[in-house]
């Protein structure tokens, strides 16, 4: 699912490990006795990234047999489950989670429950503006678990079969002239996923994010949106983006039921040709790996907003910190949060836990020491615009119910029970309404 302060890192290579019960040595943690009374320590840990699922178990057996004192559970949302619902409940019941991964949006909303690890050995090699979405009042409340980007991903293998150079697609009409030749090699154009996530908290922020390049731009625009000073019906960049979302809607491989398709579905087609587009983020390569005929041949296009190739956001790729981490003192005692800052720290310094984020879970780390280089495809690509510094921040204002409510509408949308006119009053109201 799912947020300019970028980095320049991007790391990752494939590294063998030996996992030696207890000890701090090759492939063993690197965090010293920080953290660890000697006691057995149980610790919760809530994912909400279903993508890495099983790559977190795994890992946190890891740790469990470095640090044998301390055991990790993993409390797992459900799919299209809100992390901040999550919480909210997990915390109204007392039973927070010791580590709770959270959108950049939502960290601020629980500041006042989790703890200052603004002198954590991590946060002196975070990379540049990787931390800032989670600074609160001086105090450093998240750890920036990874940096995600998103667009249109192709499958480079059907594109050359259909004569389609990607670095050519600069405006809404080169998409369209670039779908036309595929159609003419028999395959679908393109997958345009219905999850309420990928709509509202990914897709629809474009209209937000391409109104202007200046700092803060993008949230003055929801305020103005708020205090009625904007009629999105008229306004030239949302029509653009949608004009574009019309396209991809109608090139769809599941255009005839478009609620019908599942994030699931789309890296098979993705993977085997079926499909040459999918408008996701680098987060789904391990499941468009499962399916891969193209030996690896995927990248990034951005998703083009206007039939000006120089506008803003044409040309640039959306990228930042996707998840924070944060540490619950409510709920858990010194021992338990000792062992949760423990184990993030074994994440950056272990070997283990640097294999789990770059070659296992196929994340992009957010930390300058991770020297691993990136091994798949979709981590270069991002790699590349953020070298070039074509990236736009995603936004970490929006508020926690903004995917559920406007991605609900888009829906809508997708599924023609809409029109434009209609979403924009939609998407008006909501505002209207956020408090």
């Amino acid at each position: 699912m799912k947020k300019s302060k970028l980095v320049s890192i991007l790391t990752t290579a494939v590294l063998t490990v030996s996992l030696l019960a207890g000890c701090g040595s090759s492939g063993g943690s690197s965090t010293g006795d920080k953290g660890s009374s000697g006691k057995n320590v149980k610790i919760t840990f809530l994912n909400t990234k279903g993508e890495i699922a099983t790559q977190l178990e795994d890992a946190t057996k890891s740790f469990t047999k470095e640090n044998p004192n301390i055991t990790v559970d993993i409390v797992q949302a459900g799919a299209g489950e809100s992390p901040f619902q999550k919480v909210s409940s997990m915390y109204a019941a007392g039973n927070a989670p010791s580590l709770s991964m959270l959108d950049p949006n939502d960290i601020p909303k629980f500041a006042d429950k989790f703890a200052d690890l603004s002198s954590e050995k991590w946060a002196k090699d975070a990379s540049e503006g990787a931390l800032d979405a989670a600074k609160i009042d001086g105090k450093q409340v998240g750890f920036p678990l990874s940096i995600e980007g998103f667009g249109l991903i192709y499958n480079k293998t059907v594109l050359d079969k259909a004569g389609v150079d990607p670095t050519t697609i600069k405006t809404t009409k080169d998409l369209e002239a670039a779908f036309q030749k595929i159609q003419g090699i028999g395959v679908s154009p393109m997958v345009l996923s219905p999850m309420d996530w990928s709509l509202g908290a990914h897709f629809l922020p474009i209209a937000y994010l391409d109104q202007s390049k200046e700092a803060g731009a993008a949230d003055k625009f929801v305020q103005d949106i708020k205090a009625g000073k904007v009629d999105l019906s008229s306004n030239a960049v949302f029509n653009g983006v949608m004009t574009t979302f019309d396209v991809l809607k109608a090139n769809n491989i599941d255009k005839s039921a478009p609620l019908a398709g599942t994030y699931e579905k789309a890296p098979e087609y993705l993977g085997t040709g079926k499909a040459a587009f999918w408008f996701m983020g680098n987060w789904a390569w391990p499941q468009i790996k499962e399916f891969d005929q193209a030996n690896g041949q995927y990248g990034f296009i951005p998703v083009p907003v206007s039939n000006n190739a120089d506008d803003y956001g044409n040309s640039q790729i959306y990228a930042g910190p996707a998840k924070f981490i944060g540490v619950d003192t409510k709920n858990n005692d010194a021992d338990q949060q000792a062992a949760a800052k423990k184990f993030l720290e074994w994440l950056v310094y272990s070997d283990n836990g640097q294999d789990f984020l770059v070659n296992k879970a196929s994340l992009i780390p957010a930390f300058s020491n991770v020297k691993l280089e990136i091994a798949d495809p979709l981590g270069k690509s991002i790699k590349k615009y953020v070298e070039s510094k074509k990236v736009i921040a995603p936004m970490t204002t929006l508020p926690g119910d903004h995917w559920a409510q406007v991605g609900g509408s888009m829906q809508k949308y997708l599924d023609g029970k809409s029109d434009k006119a209609a979403l924009a009053t939609d998407i008006q109201n909501y505002w209207k309404n956020v408090k």
